[in-house]
């Protein structure tokens, strides 16, 4: 999907062909959303360069992250989409081009941090009379959306711990759930670093100066707090993980201390019934008329008086 926007009259529009516009001097942003191959043609034709492939946008390398020559700059990030389950989120490339004050977006979805874009150039067109403002508006987006998804985790690991808290019986399902969002909480982690990168080199250009410098300095600094806030999450799920383990360990040892005061409660009856197993002619209960019933009571107060200590000892 090709979508072009150009000012006229102090404000922004937006046309679906390249050849409804009137002159080149009035566009400010070029938008492909998952384009054919057809509207690429046209694009790449019409202004003279070449969009990137998809490996070189996915490319981890600073200089493929950002690079500026003399007629054009060109940046790669990733932009977080969250599902609308609100559990999951998935990672999209976006590679912006800015030549002659014109913005080139090349993107394979839809995200949210362009609808935003969208509906705050509809609502105050007169702002943006260029392609760097929009840049800037769109990476800024990206870091409110990146907000918006670190507190859903927030409430997310809130929820595992009043989990933990409520539930006395810790499953699988607990654990596996703490590392799901502690995976997505990495992810966040790693699309924020990316973020700053690329804002780190676009601050060092020249082309970005004076208001628009300025909010790109706010929103790296946003960032900055994002990651110091994931690392936060990090030892809170870190802390609900060793909570999790201390409980399992306790539901071990209460299995295990059953097991053993059952062992130790029927150690003296085996000892006595070993004891008259042993059928010499010399044991003086062997012919005995109540020796059978005198055995099995003998038996029964052996473990009833284990039992006893035990409980006196506080150990049950």
């Amino acid at each position: 999907m090709l979508r072009v926007y150009f000012k006229r009259q102090n404000r922004v529009h937006k046309v679906q062909n390249l050849a409804q516009v009137e002159s080149i001097d009035e566009l400010v942003w070029i938008d492909l959303q998952d384009p054919t191959a057809a509207e690429i043609k046209d694009v790449e034709a019409h202004f003279e360069f070449k969009f990137q492939s998809r490996q070189e946008q996915l490319e981890i390398e600073s200089s493929s992250r950002y690079f500026e020559t003399d007629d054009e700059i060109i940046a790669n990030s990733n932009f977080l989409q969250l599902s609308p389950d609100g559990t999951q989120f998935y990672s999209n490339a976006v590679s912006f081009i800015l030549q002659d004050e014109i913005l080139f977006t090349y993107r394979d979805s839809d995200l949210t941090a362009f609808s935003d874009c969208v509906k705050k150039i509809k609502g105050a067109g007169r702002f943006f009379h260029s392609g760097k403002q929009i840049m800037a508006t769109l990476l800024e987006m990206g870091v409110d959306n990146d907000a918006d998804i670190l507190e859903n985790l927030a409430r997310q690991v809130s929820g595992l711990s009043k989990e933990m808290t409520f539930d006395r019986d810790p499953d699988e399902e607990l654990i596996l759930n703490i590392n799901r969002v502690q995976e997505l909480t990495m992810e966040l982690r790693q699309n924020a670093v990316d973020k700053q990168r690329v804002l780190s080199a676009i601050l060092k250009s020249k082309e970005f100066e004076g208001e628009d410098y300025e909010r790109l300095r706010i929103v790296i600094k946003d960032i900055n707090s994002l990651i110091d806030h994931t690392s936060f999450n990090f030892e809170r799920l870190e802390y609900l993980q060793n909570t999790f383990m201390g409980l399992i360990n306790i539901e071990q040892n209460k299995i295990i201390k059953i097991f053993t005061v059952a062992s130790v409660i029927f150690m003296p009856p085996t000892l006595i019934a070993s004891l008259y197993g042993m059928n010499f002619d010399s044991m003086p209960e062997i012919h005995w008329k109540y020796g059978y019933v005198f055995a099995i009571a003998f038996m029964i107060s052996s473990s009833l008086g284990t039992l006893y200590f035990f409980r006196r000892k506080r150990w049950l």
